[in-house]
């Protein structure tokens, strides 16, 4: 059974997903830090101060810092698998000072940086994300049959206008055309939308779409994955999950007690997240370390000895660490770039099926994951987007 628990403590929230009383995904914010969250949100901007340099360019949008636009998010969007971009342009050709813009939200500003914006819009609906101004599409790399992939993206061509492009999300594989078609015809008049108020406002910087929460997004997310329950010491969340239009058959509950993550036994789960060793079954143990960079996964036999020959007990130690790297990823949102040193195999056909077990473990996940497979230090190298950005570190 997949269900959420939301627990409100004064300006604290917790939201965990929750399978079968075992803890996947966890998110907790402070009130500050959720209204700071603009990823996603689309706005009216007006293009700064231009650095050359940097082939960059401040955006100023709304938020408390001005935002930051690379050329390439600057220029029409292209798919980088079958088309080179243009690096040498000249970025004064592409954008000038004082000008309006429509830009999107990429990445939340921290304390260092301001927000990333782009000219590339998304817009994520139930089976698609429609990308306006593009003319491709691609699939999830989790659709791994070809028929299916080669008729859903027969349905898009078919269903989209010129000049729309989409990406196929996971959750349309077993889906009706007349679903997908909906989903198309939804996004595309929130689309029109969003471009009216465009085209009627000023240059003055505002905002004209404002993304799903945390709470929202996983719904959707959720939705082929038969998401049963949401309950929450809320009142507040309560009405709001109670309004909304796409909960669908979701049972939404009320439970008014102080700490929801004490009843269900949550909290040693989310406290285990802060440690920065993790034991397996099996004696081995993983140690996590985050770096501005990058973060770092070490996996090491601990305590476990095996009982057959070194290559078999480095591989199943390997093996478990997989599984166990796959979920802790999830749990704790961990993007950007993650290496992963395993224990030296020397089997070619055993580091073969861990990068095959690492990528199936991975397909649970929500977020897009890239494994890159093992460099020439026999390091695995992997690519996570966060589901959240501003949380979770």
């Amino acid at each position: 059974m997949l269900e959420l628990i939301i627990n409100k403590e004064k300006d604290l929230e917790d939201i965990v997903l929750v399978q079968n009383g075992k803890m996947i995904e966890h998110y907790t914010s402070t009130e500050e830090e959720r209204k700071r969250r603009l990823e996603g949100n689309i706005y009216v901007g007006r293009v700064g101060d231009i650095i050359k340099g940097m082939q960059a360019a401040f955006v100023e949008f709304g938020g408390e810092k001005k935002g930051f636009i690379h050329l390439k998010d600057a220029m029409p969007q292209i798919d980088e698998t079958k088309e080179k971009l243009d690096t040498s342009l000249n970025i004064n050709k592409v954008l000038k000072s004082n000008q309006k813009l429509l830009v999107q939200v990429k990445k939340d500003s921290d304390d260092k940086k301001g927000a990333r914006v782009s000219t590339h819009i998304s817009l994520p609906g139930k089976y698609i994300v429609l990308m306006p101004n593009t003319t491709f599409i691609t699939i999830s790399q989790k659709i791994e049959n070809e028929e299916k992939r080669k008729t859903l993206r027969n349905i898009i061509k078919e269903n989209l206008p010129k000049g729309f492009g989409a990406i196929i999300r996971t959750s349309a594989e077993n889906i009706s055309e007349e679903e997908i078609k909906k989903d198309i015809k939804d996004l595309l008049e929130k689309w029109k939308d969003i471009e009216n108020k465009f085209n009627q406002s000023t240059d003055k910087p505002s905002i004209l779409w404002e993304s799903e929460n945390v709470v929202e997004k996983m719904i959707i997310d959720l939705s082929d994955k038969k998401l049963e329950k949401i309950t929450t010491n809320s009142e507040e969340e309560f009405k709001k999950l109670n309004s909304l239009k796409n909960k669908g058959n979701i049972e939404i509950i009320l439970e008014k007690q102080k700490n929801l993550l004490e009843k269900y036994d949550l909290q040693s789960q989310i406290e285990k997240l802060e440690n920065r060793k993790i034991w397996l079954n099996c004696g081995g143990v993983i140690t996590i370390d985050k770096t501005e960079a990058l973060t770092a996964i070490d996996v090491n036999t601990g305590k476990f000895t095996g009982k057959k020959d070194l290559e078999t007990t480095i591989f199943k130690v390997n093996k478990e660490a997989t599984i166990e790297i796959a979920k802790q990823l999830r749990a704790r949102d961990i993007g950007g770039i993650i290496i992963v040193d395993y224990i030296d195999m020397r089997n070619k056909e055993n580091k073969e099926n861990i990068e095959k077990l690492l990528k199936e473990a991975l397909k649970e996940d929500r977020a897009k994951t890239q494994v890159e497979g093992f460099t020439k230090l026999n390091l695995m190298e992997l690519t996570r987007k966060h589901i959240c950005s501003h949380l979770n570190g």
